[in-house]
């Protein structure tokens, strides 16, 4: 683990080695780990570089979450939006470290995010997307309060996105993933969407297609 940057992160550094290297971040979902996605980092393009973050506030006992998902007396779910947009504003601050830090090329910055790690994406990409090459969203949607306002006139013509889904995701309602393609078309981002027969986790078919998607807009 290394701690020396504003996220804690675990690293796997390309094997072949050029001046520069394309960055995958991994962003977790709530209650998991850096450890989580880093699983897949092997499976990953050789030339990049591929760096897991820990999300900055603890979940008992091992965990970790970008922000804070609260209950009201209904058990009806709140995220925590403020919480939410300093996670978004921390990641964009430790990407730039990590340009500083390794022989990263800033101009090809890809997000990998699962479920609160996808939502995250959404908003760094939409909030910020000169800084972002592509994005792969796992398990997540689109939570317009948390992307910085007006961004609707920024300039999406950079940027990629590959959205997909399980079909029966008892967390994150299918419904609610099923927008994103309709706003992602609004803002001319090129985009996948795709779904599998799973619940809130990822399809075998789903990280080929995403390390196809990944590989094609390097």
């Amino acid at each position: 683990m290394n701690t020396e940057l504003s996220i804690n992160y675990l690293i796997k550094e390309p094997s072949i080695k050029k001046e520069k290297h394309a960055l995958i971040l991994l962003l977790h979902g709530y209650g998991s780990n850096e450890e989580d996605l880093f699983s897949f980092a092997s499976e990953l393009p050789e030339d990049y570089y591929v760096v897991s973050a820990q999300a900055p506030y603890q979940v008992p006992p091992y965990g970790y979450a970008w922000y804070a998902i609260n209950f009201d007396e209904n058990m009806n779910k709140f995220s925590d939006d403020n919480q939410a947009i300093e996670s978004r504003d921390l990641i964009v601050r430790f990407i730039a470290e990590l340009v500083e830090k390794y022989p990263i090329d800033s101009s090809n910055i890809n997000l990998v995010g699962f479920s609160q790690g996808a939502i995250l994406s959404y908003a760094i990409a939409l909030s910020y997307p000169e800084k972002i090459n592509s994005v792969v969203a796992l398990s997540g949607y689109f939570n317009e309060a948390i992307i910085k306002e007006g961004y609707q006139t920024n300039d999406f013509s950079k940027i990629a996105i590959f959205a997909s889904h399980g079909t029966v995701d008892q967390v994150i309602p299918i419904d609610w993933a099923r927008q994103t393609p309709t706003v992602l078309k609004s803002l001319n981002i090129t985009h996948e969407y795709k779904e599998y027969p799973v619940g809130h986790g990822v399809h075998p078919n789903n990280f080929y297609d995403f390390r196809q998607f990944l590989e094609k807009h390097k």
